[in-house]
């Protein structure tokens, strides 16, 4: 059964099966018993998932031939990637790295041409765009409240949140207790709350 892994589960539950095994919420065995494979094929997608988390795949794992694609597919793929690559060396773009998924999607809307997730990926590497993610700081801000609602912290930011946009404010209020957004909106001035909640909130 694990030759059919990739048929039967997508990349997304597989990593999260593998990541609360590392958390240890779940043991072995269930996730053994889930995906019907065997303890050192766990072991194998593991070390893969450990090594780069954000772009795993078990689309990597399938022992078959590496086989060629289509020319004009390739040409696009490589365009797109280029583009990509434009992207995140302009300055004051909030783009840090590719989006592989996104150029799977640009594919199929702009040039109807379907392809693997994984075979972008692998071109992507081949061809040298590929950025590892950073890994996220973690949040060590102190909670100074004892339950919700006791203190709602208001905040404004300015960024181009969008690689062809200009730059917005994002005004966002968020409960101290349990660092849940109650609002946010986008504004291209930053004027008084009232306003700004008059003339973009719904």
């Amino acid at each position: 059964m694990s030759e059919q892994l990739h048929k039967n589960f997508t990349d997304k539950q597989v990593k999260l099966l593998l990541k609360s095994y590392v958390d240890k919420e779940i043991k072995i065995n269930y996730i053994l018993q889930i995906l019907g494979i065997k303890r050192s094929r766990f072991f194998e997608l593991l070390n893969i998932y450990k090594k780069d988390p954000d772009n795993f795949s078990i689309q990597y794992n399938r022992k078959t031939i590496n086989r060629k694609i289509d020319k004009a597919i390739e040409i696009n793929i490589i365009k797109e990637l280029n583009r990509e690559k434009d992207l995140i060396k302009a300055k004051g773009v909030p783009i840090k790295c590719y989006n592989y998924s996104y150029i799977k999607d640009i594919l199929v809307n702009d040039y109807n041409q379907r392809v693997s997730l994984s075979t972008i990926i692998n071109r992507a590497k081949g061809n040298g765009f590929y950025i590892t993610k950073p890994k996220r700081k973690v949040h060590d801000r102190e909670v100074i409240t004892n339950y919700p609602g006791e203190l709602i912290q208001h905040d404004s930011s300015h960024h181009r949140f969008a690689p062809y946009a200009e730059k917005w404010y994002l005004i966002t209020s968020i409960d101290d207790y349990s660092r849940l957004i109650l609002y946010a909106c986008l504004v291209e001035r930053e004027t008084t709350w009232p306003q700004s909640y008059n003339k973009f909130h719904r």
